[in-house]
């Protein structure tokens, strides 16, 4: 017990050093011309290095946090800003869908066309007409990965639960918080870990993991290259899959960020008691209800 306590006090400590070393010495992990620092860059970017880079700036923020209110209610509203800011904008590409398949649908079934060509601002870009079809799959991953903490936020998500709705208001505000810090966190966090690897497999070569340690990977960087996977489940169809993998950690970043929001909010809806549940939330509605928020914008 003793010594898990040591490592894990050690390594909190060593993660505000490596944050130091890490933005005094950018070159080491940013210049990719150099392939040792993307070597760098691919293992940290899912080691427990990084790991308790990010708890330590979490520790850091939280203790400024808890020392003043105010900037707490700053931390929630700007995090849940920025996921009503991602989601609203992400969720035109329910529109861009619909579009897409009516054009799919009426260039093939009309013109019998089997390319679709488009040109914004001079960029050509002509692709086959089964590749446009399944590519409406990234329009719809990308309305589910990254209107995620604004669902949330929203109140969208479906809780299913036998305690929470039976207790009250502080009972309830305590819940949320051992569930955004044992649940929410934990689940992000080794996600994130293997969808990191799994994202830099199709993109580079020889094939990386998370068991990899960095002295392996700079042995690597002597002969990894760039190898973009480009491979679709038809000869024709869609072949940017790896945008699927980067959504993923888009994701897992947001949920992350949101267990963050939702930790502070319902810290201070404990505190501060029941007259502030829901205060600065900015939740959408379709004309019903506004009094409900009237005193929360």
């Amino acid at each position: 017990m003793l010594e898990a306590l040591t490592w894990l006090v050690s390594q909190i400590a060593l993660g505000f050093w490596n944050i130091g070393y890490a933005v005094t010495h950018p070159g080491l992990w940013l210049d990719w011309s150099n392939k040792e620092s993307l070597m760098r860059f691919v293992y940290y970017g899912g080691s427990v290095e990084f790991f308790f880079a990010c708890l330590d700036i979490f520790l850091v923020v939280t203790l400024f946090a808890f020392l003043s209110r105010r900037f707490m209610w700053a931390c929630v509203r700007g995090l849940e800003g920025f996921a009503n800011i991602v989601g609203r904008t992400v969720a035109w590409a329910g529109l861009i869908m619909v579009i897409q398949q009516v054009l799919v649908v009426f260039l093939q079934s009309i013109f019998r066309l089997g390319e679709i060509s488009i040109s914004p601002v001079g960029i050509g870009l002509t692709q086959s007409v089964g590749w446009w079809s399944e590519g409406l799959k990234f329009w719809n991953a990308a309305v589910v990965a990254l209107c995620v903490s604004y669902t949330f936020v929203q109140g969208g998500h479906v809780r299913v639960d036998l305690v929470y709705a039976a207790v009250g208001h502080r009972a309830k505000r305590a819940i949320d918080m051992f569930g955004s810090l044992l649940f929410m966190i934990p689940a992000a966090v080794l996600t994130w870990m293997y969808a990191w690897f799994f994202l830099w497999r199709s993109l580079i070569t020889p094939k990386v993991s998370a068991s990899d340690q960095l002295d392996l990977l700079l042995r690597k960087a002597t002969i990894v290259k760039w190898n973009v996977e480009t491979i679709g489940f038809s000869p024709d169809g869609f072949n940017a899959y790896f945008l699927f993998k980067i959504l993923m950690l888009s994701f897992v970043a947001l949920v992350l960020l949101q267990a963050v929001a939702f930790f502070y909010r319902s810290y201070l809806e404990f505190v501060e008691g029941p007259e502030s549940a829901g205060r600065f939330l900015d939740r959408d509605t379709l004309g019903e209800g506004e009094e409900a928020y009237e005193g929360t914008h």
